[in-house]
């Protein structure tokens, strides 16, 4: 490769005309290797003020980048100057920095913060990803009737690739949190339960608290940040390749293919999460009670049946199954709504996790309110 000629500028003055002449290779490699780049810089700025009957030549310019033309740009105080002398490649480049550069160099003024525009534009935000997911919701019900038609043609593989990694790659952590939980939980109940002698009220308050409430929403939340973020990210670099786009030009469908699989194996998923985090919640529990209140493990599931309704179990179980469906149809929202680009990717998938986690906890609260007196 050859090596850069050095940049110049040939400023000539002659019966009250000014004729500036660039020469050289313009590019970012040869304003790096020159030494004199700086007084290249000062000497642009100072023809800045340049008279508008000065004439620009381009004509000695072996080579033109962005960079050295961004430099003369700023000379131009930009706009191409009245008289000038460049080939087409040269306007193209200069055209395209136009382009970005449409208010000049001039710095832009800040839109005023007004309140209530950002709030209209944050109610027109939330009803239309509503109107999404009323959409998506509606072509997730035609999906599961063309699935249970022809169950034989369904993403089977799809489906059982998704358990495997929402279900079974997540035991360990909902293991050890719903452990910790248990403990802390424990903990906490029997230093009150002890002042009051009523230390066997400890399987209640764990029994209740973990299989109705906690084991759930504990569970849903883990998916929604591990899980749900993975399923984000995997449909938005999906997009970001053009792969979703390719399935479009083929006739396959995003919601058959991409949303029904990962909705049908968090709904199986869930429930059987809630149940494994429920069991090492009360084992905690169980573990911390016999330290701190010498509650044996015998006593404790033997009471727990009596303290604790079947129905409740069911509810827990039936909670989990709702949460897995909002967590994956939120995910495969922001996931489909992602633009082709890194940045859109990482903002869609922080949304994606912060509205599940939100929808899970609001959901929690309807199911509480609707089922109040179940299991009580």
């Amino acid at each position: 490769m050859d090596r850069p000629t050095t940049p110049a500028i040939d400023i000539k003055r002659q019966d009250g005309t000014c004729r500036i002449a660039l020469q050289g290779d313009w590019t970012a490699l040869a304003l790096a290797d020159c030494g004199g780049a700086r007084d290249l810089r000062s000497q642009l700025k100072s023809l800045a003020n340049a008279p508008d009957s000065a004439e620009w030549t381009l004509a000695g310019v072996d080579r033109l980048d962005h960079i050295g033309a961004q430099l003369i740009w700023q000379a131009w105080q930009g706009k191409l100057p009245t008289h000038l002398t460049a080939d087409e490649g040269q306007h193209r480049v200069f055209a395209r920095i136009a382009s970005l550069k449409t208010d000049g160099w001039k710095k832009r003024m800040v839109d005023r913060f007004n309140p209530i525009t950002v709030l209209g534009a944050g109610i027109l935000s939330m009803f239309m990803q509503l109107a999404n997911g009323v959409t998506m919701l509606g072509q997730l019900a035609f999906d599961l009737l063309r699935f249970l038609r022809a169950p034989q043609r369904g993403p089977w593989r799809e489906i059982s690739a998704n358990i495997y990694s929402i279900g079974y790659k997540a035991l360990g952590i909902t293991a050890l949190v719903g452990f910790l939980i248990g403990i802390v939980l424990s903990y906490l109940s029997a230093n009150q339960l002890r002042t009051f002698g009523a230390s066997t009220f400890i399987v209640n308050i764990l029994g209740m608290a973990v299989i109705r409430e906690l084991g759930p929403v504990l569970a849903a939340i883990l998916i929604a940040g591990r899980s749900g973020s993975a399923i984000t990210a995997q449909i938005g670099v999906m997009r970001v390749t053009e792969e979703l786009d390719a399935m479009s030009v083929m006739g396959i469908s995003h919601g058959f293919r991409l949303i029904m699989p990962r909705v049908i194996a968090l709904a199986v998923s869930m429930p059987l999460l809630v149940a494994w985090t429920d069991l090492l919640a009360l084992l905690g529990g169980m573990t911390a009670a016999r330290l701190q209140l010498d509650i044996s493990y015998s006593y404790f599931l033997r009471q727990l049946p009596d303290a604790v309704p079947v129905a409740n179990l069911w509810l827990g179980l039936g909670k989990g199954a709702v949460f897995g469906v909002l967590i994956a149809l939120t995910a495969c929202h922001f996931g489909l709504r992602i633009k082709p680009n890194t940045q859109s990717l990482g903002a869609g998938t922080t949304a994606s996790v912060v509205t599940s986690i939100t929808v899970v906890i609001v959901a929690d609260a309807i199911i509480a309110i609707l089922f109040k007196d179940v299991g009580i």
